[in-house]
């Protein structure tokens, strides 16, 4: 069971297009995902209202910058301003995605895949470690969508716990990406689940993926609706897992109105959990 601080129940990832718009609306979700490099420089004018939206809900703080299966040393300077941000708005939790972005120096602004290896569960451990020390704060590392693996020695689902088992950093469960991940490279998305470790789970993502038929792929578009099979899917984890669960919403950013929709579902699903729990205590 997830023990985090204040982030319980179902959250919703806020972005710069609700940010005017959560207090006044009365929606109040149970917590609130945001994303530190885009607040961190915010622009003035959303300063007043961020403030008092951090104030009211518990969040969530879910990176991109990180860059934690680079070869690249860890840059200092931002995880500064990262810790600088953490302490100035009393955030606790960090989450980012077990991927690369940086590579010599240059930004790719893509979350890049990662070899399979041990030799890269070694690497990553070590850089949790001192991301922790540095931050004061356990990191929260998420499985990634990719589309080609670099190489590999192991399937996804034994890296993924080994690295959880060496670095000491929890798993956010990313149930749309497993969705995708199983279409894409062919096995069971129902048997990875299954085969986490599940203790080591603190959150959950669900969100919106695109099929291309000509290419007869998924692409992780975080641009639509969540589908009914990762809602089937994400009903299949909680008999299994117990933890806060999200919509995470990137691309063509409905109405905050129709984001409180899709969270009722959301809600539901969750809640119908909860009762069976009770039901069987």
């Amino acid at each position: 069971m997830s023990t985090l601080n204040g982030i319980k129940g179902c959250g919703i990832g806020l972005r710069s297009e609700h940010i005017l718009d959560v207090i006044p609306s009365g929606f109040t979700p149970d917590w609130l995902e945001i994303t530190p490099e885009n607040w961190m420089s915010m622009p003035y004018h959303y300063k007043e209202t961020f403030e008092e939206v951090v104030s009211k809900f518990p969040i969530m703080t879910h990176g991109l910058s990180l860059s934690i299966g680079s070869p690249e040393e860890l840059n200092m300077e931002f995880l500064k301003e990262l810790r600088h941000f953490f302490d100035k708005y009393k955030i606790e939790h960090y989450s980012e995605h077990l991927s690369f972005s940086t590579f010599e120096g240059g930004q790719t602004y893509e979350l890049l895949p990662l070899p399979l290896t041990r030799k890269m569960i070694e690497h990553i451990s070590d850089k949790v470690k001192k991301v922790e020390d540095f931050l004061g704060r356990q990191l929260i590392l998420e499985n990634a969508t990719y589309y080609t693996v670099p190489y590999a020695e192991m399937e996804e689902l034994d890296f993924m716990n080994e690295v959880m088992h060496k670095s000491g950093a929890k798993m956010l469960l990313d149930v749309n990406n497993v969705f995708v991940n199983a279409r894409n490279h062919n096995f069971d998305a129902r048997a990875y689940i299954k085969g986490l470790d599940h203790d080591k789970v603190a959150y959950m993502h669900v969100a919106g993926h695109k099929y291309y038929e000509e290419d007869d792929i998924i692409i992780d578009t975080h641009g639509a609706d969540v589908c009914n099979s990762v809602w089937e899917l994400l009903d299949y984890t909680l008999d299994m897992v117990d933890a806060p669960v999200m919509i995470e919403r990137d691309n063509d950013i409905p109405s905050l109105d129709d984001m409180r929709e899709e969270y009722k579902i959301l809600e539901k699903i969750v809640h119908a959990h909860k009762a069976k729990e009770k039901v069987y205590a």
